[in-house]
Formats: C-alpha cells, structure tokens, sequence
C-alpha cells in the first residue's frame, strides 16, 4: 500500500494511540498534554516515533536501500550507486556528508558541474563526482522516502597522492671511501606513503620512514635517510628514492641523484702489434683510468737512465724495433689524486719471413696443376676399371671335321688346333 492512500488510517490509529491523551491538532502537528501550551510536535516526528513501532505497520526489509564503501584516488571520479527491491512509489535521493541534497530522483539539488546523473530509475539512483578533493571525503547518504524514511551510508575515502620525492644532503663530490648521508622528502600522500632507497639495481637499507601531518590535517608528509660509504664503482651511480603508495596503482615515483667520487688513477700497458717482431713498428699505449684522469705520464725502462719519456701523451712509440729494444719497461700515471705504475716485458721476435709476389704466384700455379694431375689420375683409375669387369666375351666353337667354320659375321681373333678323339677343336670371340 502506497504511502498516500494510507495517510489517513495512519492518523486516525495515531490519534487513538498516542500515550498521555496527545491530541492531533487541525494543521496537521501533535499537542501533547505533558508539554507547555503551543508547543507542537511535527506529524512526521510523531509517527515514525510512535505510529511505526507497531509490528503490524513495519514496511518490508524489501524497501531498504543498499549501496557501497568507495576509494578514490584525488582528481579521479566516483560512482556513488544506491538500489533498492521494493521502491513504494517513493524515490531515492543522494545527498553530501555535510547533508546537502545531490540528486532526488533525475533531479538536480545541488549546482555543481563536478556531480553528474549517470542512472535514474524507481530500483536504482547513480551519480558520479569527477575531478575528486581530498574535501569531498566522508559519508554519503542515500535514502528513500518511504514511511518511515530509510537509509543507507556510502563513505567515500580520496587518497592523497605524494608529490615527487625531493633528495637532499649531497653538495660536492665525494672522495673514495667517504660517508655520506642522503635524505628523502614527499608530501600530500593520504594515507602516508612510505619511502624505499636503491643504488642501481641494488637496495640501500635506510632509516625508517618518518610522518608528519600536513597543515590541512589531512595529508601526511613522510621522510627518510640513508648512509652509506662510497668506493670507486660508485662514481656516476644514482642513488634513487623511491615512493611506494597505493594511489599510485604501481607506477614510479621516484627521484635519482647522481653521486661523483674520486679516486686515485690505475693504468695497464698494451702493445700494438700484440706480437711485436723486430723490424715493425710498436706502441706501448698506457691506459689509465681515475676521476680524474691522469694528466701525466712517466716511461722508464729498468736498467735505463735517465727515464725515456714524460709527456700527456700516453703511448711510447719505437719507430723500428731491435732487439736492443728488449726489457720491462714501466708507466707511471699521475693526476692530483695520486699516482698508479704499470709494467710490461718486451721481448722482440725473429722477424718472420715475407713471402715474395712471384714464390706466392708460383704456389698457386703449382697447387693448381696438382689439382689438374690428381682429376686425371682418378678419371684413368675408373676407366681402367670399367674396362676390366667389360672385357670381351670369349666364345668356344667346337668344330668336328674339316667342314666347320665360324659365321661369316665373326672375326677371328685366335685360333689353335688340337686333336682330341679324333675332333678338331677352334676357339673364336666376337
């Protein structure tokens, strides 16, 4: 039964039941007996009080409405969804934390552009809220206006996002085997973030993430440091702080400082040719490495006096080589963080024969012609062969008397005579 035909019979049961001899007045208000004189009760306060708490008046748990919890990331937008079985020809209405009506119905209450209609119907009221604040936090209330009124709550929680973390504490560069002490900063998450440190690919165990609320009482600003010794592999390493947080549905947030450290230089000797032979030429390349780098180097060669040469240039070059050439020589490279010595042993070779254009165009003749006699070989060795499994086919013809002779189309090619039992034997072939 609908909510306005039963207006009536309500009023009339209420008026009969009310305790204390309440009367209902002409406009529509309760007077109560025990209340001073004009003072009224409203008609919609008086019977959801009293006129619904009997069993037999209970609407249906059928006309509840239900909706859900949402989260949200701030600047993001919210579908807030409210439905209900058993709509009693009444219509759902939204309406803000602070009480404010959004929607009733496909109308709007409220004049602002952010909240839209996205579905109206007697079982069903949807809005959504786009570009979300952190201010519009809190709990929504759907209800239906049935008798009494129903409701159901809808809280609405907007993640902070953390600002782009800030790294500070590194000035100048940093000397091998130094400490130093890196910090991390990132604000406006909600709930606070938490803060994690890597060098490369490699995690860096600082301190405990610190949080601290921000002035708006909403958002959270959280800290962290990290110390650490340095070494020469870490000179051009980033050291990354990252923020983890859930608004951030797995993307990097994350702030890299590159770190410069100095170190004192090292050096290694390579020759070019690798093999060297005496006659060629060789050079020595001295190749340092240091931050800086070096910007002087010294050659010796043991037993030698004075050293043989100091310059910025790194390879020692020898025009012709000897065997005199040969011993361990030495490279010094220097810059202002020091100093590193490199050593290597010469020893010079025989030279190696070099064959002439004509010998080098008599071997290939030679390899060719060879090829030639080893093709004819193998060509006789199967010819020889085919003719020996075809040789020709000896035919025997045993003539007795004078009177036999062979075929006129077979050629002679042997014959012998014999007289065995008085009969002449021949032997032809074809």
């Amino acid at each position: 039964m609908g909510a306005p035909s039963a207006l009536p019979l309500l009023l009339l049961f209420a008026s009969c039941w009310a305790p204390g001899g309440a009367n209902l007045s002409q406009d529509g208000y309760w007077q109560e007996q025990n209340l001073e004189l004009g003072t009224l009760a409203p008609l919609e306060e008086a019977m959801s009080s009293t006129v619904w708490s009997s069993p037999d008046m209970l609407a249906s748990q059928d006309s509840q409405p239900w909706t859900s919890d949402e989260t949200v990331v701030a600047g993001g937008t919210v579908v807030l969804k409210c439905q209900v079985k058993d709509h009693e020809d009444s219509s759902l209405q939204w309406s803000n934390p602070a009480q404010q009506t959004l929607y009733f119905g496909e109308k709007r209450a409220l004049r602002d552009n952010r909240i839209q209609l996205v579905r109206s119907t007697p079982h069903e009221l949807s809005i959504s809220i786009s570009s979300v604040a952190l201010a519009d936090e809190g709990e929504y209330t759907c209800s239906i206006f049935t008798m009494p009124v129903r409701t159901a709550k809808s809280l609405v929680t907007v993640l902070g996002i953390p600002q782009k973390p800030i790294i500070t504490g590194y000035k100048s560069s940093l000397r091998e085997k130094d400490t130093t002490t890196l910090n991390c900063q990132s604000s406006g998450s909600k709930p606070a973030a938490q803060l994690t440190w890597r060098k490369g690919d490699q995690e860096l165990h600082g301190e405990p993430t610190r949080i601290q609320e921000d002035p708006n009482g909403k958002t959270f600003t959280v800290s962290s440091s990290v110390t650490f010794q340095v070494t020469r592999e870490d000179d051009g390493a980033d050291i990354v702080c990252s923020v983890n947080h859930e608004s951030l549905k797995g993307a990097d947030r994350s702030t890299a400082q590159r770190i410069e450290v100095l170190y004192t230089p090292t050096a290694k000797i390579r020759p070019d040719p690798p093999h060297p032979r005496e006659g060629q030429k060789l050079l020595l390349h001295c190749e340092g490495r240091g931050n800086p780098a070096p910007q002087q180097y010294l050659w010796e060669k043991e037993g030698s006096v004075p050293p043989l040469k100091m310059t910025q240039e790194s390879a020692l070059i020898f025009p012709f080589l000897n065997k005199s050439d040969s011993g361990t020589y030495g490279c010094t490279a220097t810059s202002n963080m020091g100093s590193y010595k490199a050593y290597y042993t010469l020893n010079v070779n025989d030279p190696s024969p070099v064959p002439s254009s004509s010998s080098t165009y008599h071997a290939i003749i030679g390899g060719i012609v060879a090829f030639i006699v080893f093709l004819l070989l193998v060509l006789l060795i199967f010819l020889g062969h085919y003719l020996i499994r075809h040789k020709g086919t000896y035919l025997t013809h045993e003539a007795k008397g004078s009177d036999d002779a062979p075929d006129a189309d077979t050629a002679i090619i042997n014959a012998e005579g014999g007289q065995s039992g008085g009969d002449d034997k021949k032997e032809y072939f074809i």
